[in-house]
Formats: structure tokens, C-alpha cells, sequence
């Protein structure tokens, strides 16, 4: 059975804005050699509370590839 991909998201977790803006940059310079379009992106930043208590922060990236 053959078939293409059509549309793939990915979601991807880095440590802070700074990362994420480096890595929606990659991938659109990925698009432009390996065949495929961002068709929307996304960074939301993610904490993780203990006792009301901030323990950890990060911000996960999420990238839409579309191929034609």
C-alpha cells in the first residue's frame, strides 16, 4: 500500500521563548529544501506547580507542515 503525507503537526518542547523563536525560524528555512510548508505555528508557554509554587517552566512549540 503506497501513501503521502499529507499534513503533520508537530509539537516540541524547548526552555524558553528565546528557543522557541529559533526553532520556527529552522523549520521554515527546513520548508524552504525539503518540499513542505509551515501552515501555522504556535508557542504557548507551560508551568508545572507544587503547592501552589511555580517548579518548572517551559514552552512548547507547536509547527504545522503541509506538503502539496
Amino acid at each position: 500500500m503506497e501513501y503521502e503525507i499529507m499534513k503533520q503537526t508537530d509539537e516540541i518542547r524547548v526552555n524558553d521563548e528565546e528557543e522557541a523563536k529559533a526553532l520556527i525560524e529552522k523549520f521554515k528555512q527546513d520548508a524552504l529544501t525539503n518540499g513542505y510548508e509551515i501552515a501555522s505555528y504556535s508557542s504557548t508557554k507551560k508551568d508545572k506547580k507544587l503547592k501552589g509554587e511555580v517548579v518548572d517552566e517551559w514552552v512548547v512549540v507547536k509547527i504545522v507542515k503541509k506538503w502539496a
